[in-house]
């Protein structure tokens, strides 16, 4: 897990880390942000020091293939057959959390949730 918005595309045609634009790159991070502006610890770029110390997510967004490439993903499938525009939100370093520490979760996400639904 980690603590970042991840917009598409999600691989490249080389195979490797690189960002890799689609042709509405502006929009994908426009709604990205809209998300992580909200969670203060998402937006400041390293959430999860001690898990991966060199991690660094500028304002909390990442292009999908430039953190790490995902050939065949549904949110690159989806975007290019069905025309929906698909980000990928990972709330945590901790891939499943304790279920008592979920209410936190929602705290630091609730704000997100509803900025991210206003870009609609």
């Amino acid at each position: 897990g980690s603590l970042v918005v991840n917009y598409p595309f999600d691989d490249d045609e080389q195979g490797i880390a690189i960002y890799s634009k689609s042709p509405d790159d502006a929009v994908f991070q426009q709604l990205a942000l809209s998300y992580s502006k909200e969670n203060r610890k998402m937006y400041q770029g390293s959430p999860c020091k001690d898990m991966y110390p060199t991690e660094y997510f500028p304002h909390g967004i990442t292009n999908g293939a430039q953190w790490y490439n995902v050939p065949g993903g549904m949110q690159d499938w989806n975007y290019l057959h069905t025309n929906c525009f698909e980000v990928t939100i990972e709330l945590g370093c901790v891939k499943y959390p304790k279920a008592e520490e979920l209410p936190k979760y929602w705290e630091q996400n609730r704000r997100s949730l509803l900025q991210f639904m206003k870009q609609v």
